[in-house]
């Protein structure tokens, strides 16, 4: 159990024709908008620094088996299946309020991976990890720090925070409504632990990781410096675990570099500003959410912003768009690409297809759900 969470955070965990079809794409937006010094103001170097800490920190946690320990106080606690699968996916749903989504199923999925394989119910990750992702995109959308486009359009449009909440309450409590349904689906099994290994706890390195957990999170809230950031977490590293900086996922790095390229290209070719300044009016919550399905969240936030002042729309929009297709935002992308790796081998585990096709199913349902909800207020 514990050498497939090292092995996630060892090897890379996107296939080579994710981050080469990534690349592909970013390399045609690069004809349309040549290489200019506007390129850096593409990378968010707050993700970055943040994405590396905390899988360096993750890493180090899986060193001294603190999943393991948390999963099973879960299965003892919660007795059967249902119940852990609904703790799992409201401790993401919660987690992303504070950590953003991104940050909350990198925490929290493994977790959820060793709750299902202590008690022999794999065939039930590619569900939980669904919901999970779904959990993550919606849960932080109620507040103005919760999600990253949320933090953005808060500030660019000069919003009350209490008129925030009001703009985005329908989706929240429709959101919390059907994970809460979705959940249910799940059998009430009863939870019997298969592999009930005896971890010792250490407790001295469970304090400083935790530390350096939280310090990594400091940089999500500009609190703490992105370069300070990163420098303090490898300098601990060094000195406790240098094997879980060589285990950081440095493709997954990359692939959010490429991603921030593609994404910062297409804000600036003329045929694609010139196609939303013609439809966003129309109908601005509809195209809002298209548009997270090709470019992702974040940048169709920053993008549409420039062409409507429509954001009691453009709100709601943006955040419902994170569903949907495996790149409406960059968490479904870090869920498919650790469900990949960690379902790897494992016959119980359903297929990266199945997965896919599940994925696409519940996301799009619950799209739709949600769009016809936000369309009646």
């Amino acid at each position: 159990m514990t050498k497939l969470i090292k092995s996630l955070a060892k090897k890379p965990i996107l296939r080579p024709t994710v981050l080469n079809i990534a690349m592909v794409a970013m390399l045609i937006t690069c004809i349309f908008v040549p290489v200019d010094s506007e390129y850096i103001d593409y990378f968010n170097f707050q993700t970055l620094a943040t994405l590396f800490c905390t899988l360096a920190v993750v890493a180090a946690f899986s060193h001294i088996h603190i999943f393991e320990i948390i999963s099973k106080f879960l299965v003892i606690k919660l007795h059967t299946l249902k119940l852990a699968v609904l703790a799992l996916v409201f401790i993401t749903f919660f987690g992303s309020m504070l950590l953003a989504n991104d940050m909350a199923l990198l925490t929290f999925l493994p977790l959820g991976y060793f709750v299902l394989d202590s008690t022999d119910n794999k065939k039930y990750m590619a569900y939980t990890f669904i919901m999970q992702n779904i959990a993550a995109n919606l849960g932080g959308l109620i507040t103005p720090f919760g999600n990253p486009q949320n933090l953005y359009l808060y500030a660019y449009y000069n919003i009350d925070t209490t008129e925030f909440t009001g703009i985005m309450l329908p989706v929240f409590l429709t959101s919390t409504l059907l994970i809460i349904i979705f959940c249910c689906f799940v059998p009430s099994k009863p939870l019997t632990l298969v592999n009930d290994t005896k971890y010792k706890f250490a407790p001295i390195r469970t304090v400083i990781y935790s530390v350096l957990f939280v310090f990594s999170l400091l940089i999500v809230f500009r609190i703490v410096g992105a370069l300070l950031g990163a420098v303090v977490v490898i300098a601990v590293l060094i000195i406790m675990d240098r094997k879980a900086l060589k285990e950081v996922n440095y493709e997954l790095l990359l692939t959010f570099c490429v991603f921030f390229v593609f994404s910062g290209n297409c804000a600036r070719i003329p045929l694609i500003k010139n196609f939303f300044v013609g439809v966003l009016p129309i109908n601005t919550l509809m195209f809002g959410i298209l548009s997270c399905q090709f470019i992702s969240n974040v940048p169709s936030a920053v993008l549409l912003s420039h062409f409507t002042t429509n954001y009691h729309a453009l709100l709601p929009a943006v955040n419902i768009g994170g569903l949907g297709t495996p790149i409406a935002s960059l968490a479904s992308l870090i869920t498919l690409t650790n469900y990949k790796k960690l379902s790897e081998g494992q016959e119980d585990c359903k297929p990266v297809s199945s997965y896919l096709k599940m994925f696409m199913l519940i996301n799009f349902i619950f799209l739709t759900l949600l769009y016809v909800v936000q369309s009646m207020v």
